[in-house]
């Protein structure tokens, strides 16, 4: 994991957060079930780490409940306003699946590609910053 202890991880509910000093936002997924009001709270909390600019994120995610499709769908509405690009880190499979639950029917609306090794994964987000 690419986490440098120079940065304090700021704690949400969904996720922790830090911002490198290449403006990439790291996120280390929790696995509540996401509804709309936490991902309405967790934009919130982005926003005010980003200072309300749209950065690359690199996410490492955990398995958690599948949200309901009125939460996909403002989530999948909400990326481009906090996200430029996202690089999803995980073992293998886990973040195929999530692409195919949030975008079954249409495209994402930001570059997102999947990894299971976190130095390529920010090494893809570095063309986004």
């Amino acid at each position: 994991m690419l986490k440098n202890d120079n940065f304090e991880l700021i704690k949400g509910e969904i996720a922790d957060y830090y911002l490198d000093n290449d403006g990439i936002l790291f996120s280390f997924s929790k696995n509540p079930k996401r509804t709309v009001k936490n991902i309405s709270e967790n934009i919130a909390l982005v926003k005010k780490i980003t200072n309300n600019k749209a950065v690359p994120l690199l996410i490492y995610l955990c398995d958690s409940p599948i949200p309901d499709k009125q939460t996909r769908k403002f989530s999948t509405e909400q990326l481009p306003n906090v996200y430029k690009a996202m690089a999803m880190v995980s073992k293998p499979g886990l973040s195929q699946l999530i692409m195919s639950i949030l975008f079954k029917f249409q495209q994402p609306p930001i570059p997102i590609k999947s990894f299971t090794n976190d130095k390529k994964a920010k090494e893809w987000l570095m063309q986004f910053l």
